[in-house]
């Protein structure tokens, strides 16, 4: 069979690829996959040039990506996706070096990746979790359970937890306190302490810290670096974002919790549950410190399957 005019520009794109883009062999065979499917394509739609190709037909066998045929399974968004890239790469290419007219591909957008919902956790796993928060009766027991309760109790960034000072809480209230948080770009927003994450804090600021504290005088350099720092280390110094990170997964071991569980975990539940729990997107947007509510609205989309739940079960027409 006689090559057709798309194919041999397609192994001109890919000789070009490989030689002077150096691009390695395992991109160089995803390019080359998706280009064959493509000029299957042409072929059936009865394109034998590359003028011929509008961009009607790099539209239409997007669609075909994403909807499958006989041969090809359905592609996901981000699989389509990356075929639309390699094909908007041959295009423009073709122009440049002459091969073609014009580049139909140019204004054919890939599809968006699918909006991935923030992992929570349901309440009873993250109550397990500050349960099993460091070694039992330990001074350092009682700094990660008042880390892990106020990532939970106030959605805080894993690095606003730790930048926190001591002057930065105020527990005067004896049923709730405030804690001041700096977000990104250094906006600040204050944000309520429930009367858990208020305990928790309390016992760690009268029984722990001042232990670990001590500990940091010993030398001028390490006092200077503590300063004011809430969550202490065992040296005596600021607590660090990755040992803050490694406390909450100890714990959630300790749990048996077998998801994957992050520090930005406990602000997604943090949300999650407040939504669940009737709180306005807006309220929630700004405990969060969220510039938009476009930021926090994803949130709402978690707690769908809790509104099935409760439709399923209130609903007079809802039920079989």
């Amino acid at each position: 069979m006689t090559e057709s005019e798309p194919g041999r520009a397609v192994r001109t794109y890919l000789d070009h690829l490989s030689v002077e883009r150096g691009l390695a062999a395992n991109t160089l065979s995803s390019y080359r996959r998706d280009l064959r499917r493509y000029l299957e394509y042409l072929h059936e739609v009865g394109v034998a040039a590359l003028d011929q190709v509008t961009e009607a037909t790099v539209a239409s066998f997007l669609v075909r990506l994403r909807e499958g045929d006989g041969e090809h399974p359905a592609l996901s968004s981000s699989s389509a996706a990356r075929t639309v890239v390699a094909v908007r790469g041959f295009h423009k290419f073709a122009v440049r070096d002459g091969l073609a007219t014009h580049d139909p591909a140019g204004a054919v957008k890939p599809p968006s990746p699918v909006k991935r919902l923030p992992k929570a956790l349901p309440l009873t796993e993250v109550e397990a979790i500050l349960d099993a928060a460091g070694a039992a009766g330990t001074t350092l027991a009682l700094r990660d359970r008042a880390l892990l309760e106020m990532l939970y109790g106030t959605g805080a960034r894993i690095s606003e937890a730790v930048g926190l000072d001591v002057d930065d809480l105020d527990l005067t209230d004896e049923s709730q306190g405030t804690v001041l948080l700096r977000g990104k770009g250094g906006k600040e927003r204050l944000v309520p302490v429930g009367s858990f994450a208020r305990e928790a804090v309390s016992a760690y600021l009268v029984r722990g810290r001042p232990a670990l504290a001590s500990v940091g005088v010993s030398t001028s350099s390490t006092a200077k670096s503590m300063g004011g720092a809430l969550f202490l280390n065992a040296r005596g110094g600021r607590l660090s974002r990755q040992s803050a990170w490694a406390v909450l997964v100890k714990a959630a071991d300790r749990a048996g919790i077998t998801a994957d569980v992050s520090p930005h975990t406990m602000r997604h539940s943090f949300a999650t549950h407040l939504l669940d729990g009737g709180a306005d997107v807006r309220v929630v947007q700004e405990l969060l410190g969220h510039a938009s509510v476009t930021t926090t609205q994803v949130y709402t989309l978690v707690t769908v399957d809790n509104l099935r739940e409760v439709f399923a079960t209130a609903h007079p027409r809802a039920r079989a």
